[in-house]
């Protein structure tokens, strides 16, 4: 396959990179396979011992491992819209991004649902979701959703990285296994106008799939709590709510992945400043999006003064209760990162890093209260009383294997910067430029006006 001047020069950048391993590399890489061994050994107490130990009981039934599920999964939707929407409209500055949002998309999606299997207290019966499974339930259809969403996410990467793989086929590599593996990869790719034109298509049609499907995917995960009567669940705007608090979690991510592998890999010339402004800006905004589905929410819960939804509410806004959590996930994480942004004397590249991270955690504990204080209010008195089954509080064995999901999530992502150039190294056909379409089209509108 023939490269053009700049593609071969990037090439020959990321290659070296992607076959040895720094000594700080090694040093990082053990720490998060420890991370990831120590949550095996807490998957093996839990699954001898059972689920007394963990902080989950009859009452407050989900815990720590439901709010990673929604957190994984949020996280995957902003790679997929942002990656599909920057394709489609072909906008200029995607090709150094475009990658590490797909990246995350897969990833994100492959982790999430593993968190929902360790609240199954029998495995074994996992099958039976395929053999019994109802299609009344919102259950299946986030098991459908969620699947297909995955392989339309890893055909749309692999298309995306195909032109790489065909690059990469015939990089003369003294590894033997790496020619192989991209020769089977790249099939028979050679970049003649026929195949990009096809490929064109197919990004594009997989593109104007996978964005319908991120939005459908996390509103029927939103549904399965909106359905139950639950105070703080049943709520009309679940779906849209859960939708843009997933964008904005994912952009954020996306950020924090842009900065390390920019300082890592040593970036600087292929991700700019300007590259943190545009997502920045876009964190912003879905911040201010955010912030008015959360005064709905709890304004509208307020106003309507039911007792149970109250409950909830007394608990989030007392001091000794959630009040503290309330206030860093609703209005530090929020209200920081606006700010920040919003003013062009703090808006620098560490900055804009620096608030994305403030608002992954904020949106993390915001998962966190979405479950915890719902299930702690029972809607009939309990015969049992004892605070360990009224109040849910974490154990050593739900952290380990948090942290462990955290730690897999960048080994995975080490893994592939060392099977793919983590930056697109060789850009495609534009086809049609939609910014030139859309003015042409407004031309025609003033003209007939």
């Amino acid at each position: 396959m023939d490269l053009d001047q700049k593609s071969t020069r990037t090439l020959n950048y990321f290659v070296p990179q992607m076959v040895t391993i720094s000594k700080s590399g090694i040093l990082q890489l053990s720490v998060l396979v420890l991370f990831i061994l120590g949550g095996f050994y807490a998957l093996y107490i839990q699954i001898v011992d059972g689920h007394i130990v963990t902080g989950m009981r009859d009452n407050v039934v989900w815990g720590l491992y439901i709010a990673n599920f929604i957190f994984f999964i949020g996280i995957s939707y902003a790679g997929a819209l942002i990656s599909g929407i920057l394709h489609l409209l072909r906008v200029e500055w995607r090709h150094p991004i475009i990658r590490i949002a797909e990246i995350i998309t897969i990833i994100s999606t492959i982790i999430g649902p593993a968190y929902i299997l360790l609240c199954m207290g029998r495995l074994d019966r996992l099958h039976h979701l395929a053999l019994y499974g109802r299609i009344q339930s919102p259950i299946i259809w986030d098991v459908l959703a969620i699947s297909t969403y995955l392989i339309g996410s890893i055909i749309f990467l692999y298309l995306a990285t195909i032109r790489d793989l065909a690059a990469l086929r015939d990089y003369p590599f003294k590894s033997k296994w790496r020619h192989t593996l991209y020769k089977f990869f790249a099939v028979n790719f050679n970049g003649n106008s026929k195949q990009n034109r096809y490929l064109e298509r197919g990004l594009d049609i997989m593109s104007a799939i996978i964005i319908p499907l991120a939005v459908l995917v996390h509103s029927v995960l939103a549904w399965i709590f909106g359905m139950t009567l639950r105070p703080g669940w049943h709520s009309t705007i679940f779906a849209p709510y859960f939708v843009v608090a997933a964008v904005f979690s994912g952009t954020g991510v996306l950020i924090i992945a842009l900065w390390v592998f920019r300082k890592y890999y040593h970036l600087e010339s292929y991700i700019t400043k300007i590259h943190f402004n545009y997502l920045g800006i876009i964190l912003m905004i879905l911040g201010a999006l955010y912030a008015y589905f959360t005064f709905s929410e709890y304004l509208t819960s307020w106003y309507g003064s039911e007792t149970w939804e109250m409950e909830v509410l007394y608990k989030l806004f007392d001091p000794n209760g959630y009040w503290w959590w309330f206030f860093f996930a609703a209005i530090v994480g929020v209200v920081v990162p606006i700010l920040v942004i919003l003013i062009p004397q703090f808006r620098s590249i560490n900055s804009i890093t620096a608030v994305s991270v403030i608002a992954v955690f904020a949106l993390w504990v915001k998962r966190y209260l979405i479950i915890i204080p719902t299930l702690e209010t029972p809607l009939l008195p309990l015969q049992d009383m004892r605070p360990e089954y009224i109040h849910y509080t974490p154990t050593a064995i739900e952290w380990l294997l948090t942290f462990a999901g955290v730690a897999m999530f960048c080994f995975l992502f080490f893994l592939f910067s060392k099977f793919l150039p983590i930056v697109s190294v060789v850009k495609g056909e534009e086809g049609t430029n939609y910014a030139e379409l859309r003015k042409t089209v407004m031309q025609r509108i003033i003209k007939r006006t």
